[in-house]
């Protein structure tokens, strides 16, 4: 990943309308030093304006570009054009496009046939559904046109939506993997896991009640559930515009859907872009708890977030930045949401176990659950993306809390569990939580590794408290105490 710093010149004032919306002058200027830079090296690849514009509390816009070759989408191939809205000029631009040569773009693969290697390869008989584009993606050096196939829907009573990138040439599997993005008038609801909230229901003839009093704080009375899915909702929505500006999970003010009792004893929760909704399952009743905690409500949600800004792809080290994401913020959503029956604290999933001694993740020593990396190394890629996450949630805690709750650093040769004695000091949850938040909408990208991720971090650390700040020395001390540097 490439950072640039450009001023680039206006347009005549002429074409500004004095109505332009903040988006639209963003696009504008954005626009011109494309074409600008096109004039530049007129054999550049082709790049097309995105619909995700962020406008951020420093005045600033963020337009995404897309890679094509031949009019055909690249793979993770991606430019994010950096613009002053006051001053109207570019004035960075973090580039993660691709080297690609040459490479024939008319398939010989037909869809349907690319359709079935991947149902081959994944082994699906169940209810499911199958979407196909084409791609040019980077194997290396090389580039590869392929069919792009996402199949999505159920097997069985598991829940299903896998990634496979079929090379449209030669009918070869490129890439392939789970892509399900998982955890593993006024009324009252009363719910399991946070007590009694307050809700705004209307009627839709799924639940329907006398009173508008929901739930029974037990999982015996099936509102419940819908209940505490609510409430987590909610609360993510107030955490995401209250601290960060952000109007809804795609910024754009709409809200997104809870499913609640999936399937039959599901032991997990997921986002999914297709409904633009969370689906929470029902545990199982003997290990789980029904799986719409707070922590796990707002993981969910920021999967939506990052859908619609880095979209990090969830495979190798940048799945498991995605993950780290949606824990780091599912974290952050408890603490803001202060609830004393939910007491807040660095453990993912905690309210999920009927056991209270055990949690999915834990951020402070993320090796203690047994396959999580605490560390840093070449190989943490080939990790599930929510394992591998461990490394940045590691870092998250280092930065806000330091070593203060007996996180340990990492030393030359720790892979999984880190056994340093050095003592970092943390700068608060409130500045680490801008820190991360700025840096994943705004300069990460789908292919963003833990190497571009500390660049992007010490970037947004700079932009927020300037570059010989306390807080821009924390974030690179934390990522070098857990081995990225």
């Amino acid at each position: 990943m490439r950072y640039r710093l450009f001023i680039v010149p206006l347009l005549a004032a002429s074409l500004a309308s004095a109505q332009e919306t903040p988006e639209a002058t963003a696009l504008r200027v954005a626009e011109a030093y494309k074409m600008g830079r096109a004039m530049l090296a007129p054999s550049a690849m082709e790049l097309r304006a995105k619909d995700n514009i962020e406008i951020d509390t420093l005045g600033q816009a963020h337009v995404r570009f897309q890679q094509f070759r031949g009019g055909v989408p690249v793979f993770e191939g991606e430019t994010i054009v950096h613009v002053d809205l006051a001053a109207q000029a570019v004035v960075d631009e973090t580039d993660a496009t691709m080297q690609v040569g040459a490479v024939d773009l008319v398939p010989r693969i037909h869809a349907n046939h690319a359709r079935d290697i991947a149902l081959t390869r994944l082994r699906v008989g169940g209810r499911v559904r199958s979407t196909l584009s084409l791609a040019v993606v980077m194997i290396g050096e090389n580039p590869h046109l392929a069919w792009r196939v996402r199949v999505e829907g159920s097997e069985g009573r598991e829940a299903v939506d896998r990634i496979v990138f079929v090379d449209a040439l030669s009918g070869g599997v490129l890439l392939a993997w789970d892509n399900l993005q998982s955890v593993a008038a006024a009324g009252t609801g009363r719910s399991l896991f946070n007590g009694q909230v307050a809700l705004t229901t209307d009627q839709a003839g799924v639940f329907t009640d006398a009173d508008a009093t929901w739930g029974g704080f037990a999982p015996t009375d099936p509102a419940t559930a819908g209940v505490d899915a609510q409430d987590g909702a909610a609360v993510a929505w107030d955490y995401f515009k209250n601290v960060h500006g952000r109007n809804g999970i795609a910024n754009n003010g709409a809200g997104a859907r809870n499913r609640v009792h999936y399937s039959t004893r599901y032991n997990n929760a997921f986002w999914s872009d297709s409904c633009f909704c969370m689906t929470y399952g029902d545990g199982d009743g003997i290990t789980f708890n029904p799986f719409a905690s707070i922590d796990v409500a707002g993981h969910g949600m920021t999967h939506g977030v990052t859908s619609r800004t880095s979209n990090l792809t969830y495979l190798g080290e940048s799945g498991g930045l995605n993950e780290a994401t949606s824990d780091i913020f599912g974290t952050m959503v408890e603490f803001h949401a202060a609830n004393p029956e939910d007491p807040a604290d660095y453990l993912i999933g905690e309210r999920l176990y009927k056991s209270s001694a055990r949690a999915l993740r834990s951020m402070i020593k993320p090796s203690s659950d047994g396959v999580s990396a605490d560390c840093w190394y070449s190989s943490v890629r080939d990790l599930d993306v929510h394992y591998s996450s461990g490394v940045a949630n590691h870092f998250f805690h280092l930065l806000a809390e330091g070593t203060s709750q007996g996180s340990r650093t990492c030393v030359t040769g720790n892979t999984q569990t880190a056994t340093g004695a050095a003592t970092l000091g943390g700068i608060g949850r409130s500045d680490a939580e801008r820190i991360w938040y700025r840096a994943v909408t705004v300069y990460m990208t789908p292919s963003t590794n833990y190497a571009a991720a500390r660049v992007a971090t010490l970037k947004a650390a700079t932009d927020l408290f300037g570059a010989t700040s306390t807080q821009y020395a924390s974030v690179a001390a934390a990522w070098t105490a857990v081995l990225v540097k």
